[in-house]
């Protein structure tokens, strides 16, 4: 009766994990945004209180669990006026209900995880969306472009045109913004060093 018991609880977990994976993949068969919304400010922009809010925003399920369809890592910079700015751990995260998001941060280093229930492509709008910070081709935030201060956007230190936030996220890439005024002996970060099986 016991292992009966055992059995059948243990075919019920499954079960609810399940569907738990096929209603995000069927969350995640949206494309990829190319879109940020969220805040309006001058950084530092924290993690937001409520990354489940900020989440659905970006278009993206909130998971129970790890998905292992996709799993990837890039690195994002961000540098304004030549400082940098901290991207936050915990976008993506919500502690309190125990729930990530397929595309998220787990400390302040930079390195974006991408660990998916399915196969799609990921985009810098969609974490900026998590992150809740606005982002287009003309702000980061509050910080606007004109005509002394651009916003640029580059990939493995080559520069990429038109919209920031369609960047897609491929594995080892190295993402930097950079605002401000352009200046001929700035240094560009063109890859960042993961730890070894990352």
């Amino acid at each position: 009766m016991v292992a009966v018991l055992a059995v059948e609880i243990v075919g019920v977990v499954r079960s609810a994990g399940n569907g738990q994976a096929d209603a995000a993949a069927t969350d995640l068969s949206n494309p990829p945004a190319t879109t940020a919304v969220g805040r309006d400010s001058p950084p530092p922009w924290p993690a937001p209180a409520d990354a489940a809010a900020a989440v659905r925003a970006a278009g993206l399920p909130m998971l129970t669990a790890e998905g292992n369809v996709k799993h990837i890592h890039a690195h994002l910079d961000i540098r304004v006026d030549g400082n940098p700015i901290e991207v936050p751990a915990d976008i993506g995260i919500d502690q309190t209900r125990g729930s990530i998001s397929p595309l998220r941060t787990h400390d302040a280093s930079g390195v974006v995880h991408i660990e998916s229930p399915l196969k799609r492509q990921f985009t810098l709008g969609e974490l900026f969306s998590e992150w809740d910070v606005s982002l287009s081709e003309g702000n980061i935030g509050a910080l606007r472009t004109s005509a002394d201060k651009s916003l640029r956007v580059f990939v493995n230190g080559a520069a990429q045109s038109g919209n920031p936030a369609a960047t897609i996220f491929n594995a080892h890439d190295e993402i930097a913004l950079i605002y401000g005024t352009p200046q001929q002996s700035e240094s560009v970060p063109s890859h960042y060093d993961f730890p070894p099986g990352d």
